[in-house]
């Protein structure tokens, strides 16, 4: 254990930081633990979000159909490493870089929700500003465009740009409305600068609903979307 800082050891105990495999390892042959530090370090990384986004994550888990907004930035499910890691240096400039590719490595474990063999129909609409904002570089902006171009052609997936030509959008803040099938409501899901909120007040969801109607009735036609995505991604190019 003496390789490991006494730093690195307390960001561990506080749950600031994700403990190494190796770490973990060194630590069951200290305390004579037979794997159980591994284990725990592996239950722990399966999960690794901050307490108020696990409630989000295992109701996109279950969900038949996701209908995102993002105003800024690319949701996260359909991010690409290098943009996740631009975001996240963005939003947390001090972390180690190992804490970083932590957080990216979360994000895109969240892509296997798509990968499922029922997986929910994700319906995004993206503001204009998220494929014109430059995230990480304009090589991280190519990349990210034909993501999504790629993502678009999914019969699971439907993408609609809302243009700076549509005026004021029915909404400025992200928000996304999840379904379930059957007799399960739907539930609202809302982050402010410091944490999340899932909301399942039924007139508060019929008005995000309500709201999401207005913004799709207002973007470009999934068709003409991905002509714009692609547009966009060759002025990155250039």
């Amino acid at each position: 254990m003496a390789q490991y800082g006494q730093q690195y050891v307390a960001k561990v105990e506080a749950g600031e930081r994700l403990a190494s495999p190796e770490f973990a390892k060194a630590c069951d042959g200290v305390f004579g633990t037979p794997g159980t530090f591994a284990r725990l370090r592996q239950r722990v990384a399966q999960r690794g979000y901050p307490e108020w986004f696990v409630p989000y994550v295992r109701l996109e888990e279950r969900a038949t159909v996701v209908l995102d907004y993002s105003t800024n930035l690319i949701m996260g499910m359909l991010q690409t490493a290098d943009y996740a890691h631009a975001v996240f240096r963005a939003a947390h400039p001090r972390d180690d870089l190992e804490v970083t590719a932590e957080r990216v490595e979360r994000r895109l474990k969240r892509r296997h929700v798509m990968e499922r063999e029922s997986p929910p129909l994700l319906w995004v609409v993206l503001d204009e500003s998220c494929l014109r904002r430059m995230v990480g570089s304009e090589e991280v902006m190519c990349e990210q465009l034909a993501h999504l171009l790629d993502a678009g052609q999914s019969p699971h997936v439907t993408l609609q740009v809302l243009p700076f030509g549509s005026r004021a959008p029915a909404s400025h803040l992200d928000f996304n409305v999840m379904s379930f099938g059957g007799e399960e409501p739907d539930v609202l899901y809302v982050e402010d600068p410091v944490s999340g909120q899932v909301i399942d007040s039924p007139g508060t969801v019929a008005d995000a609903n309500a709201t999401y109607d207005r913004l799709r009735a207002d973007a470009l036609s999934p068709k003409a979307s991905l002509v714009l995505i692609r547009k966009v991604m060759e002025e990155w190019k250039a």
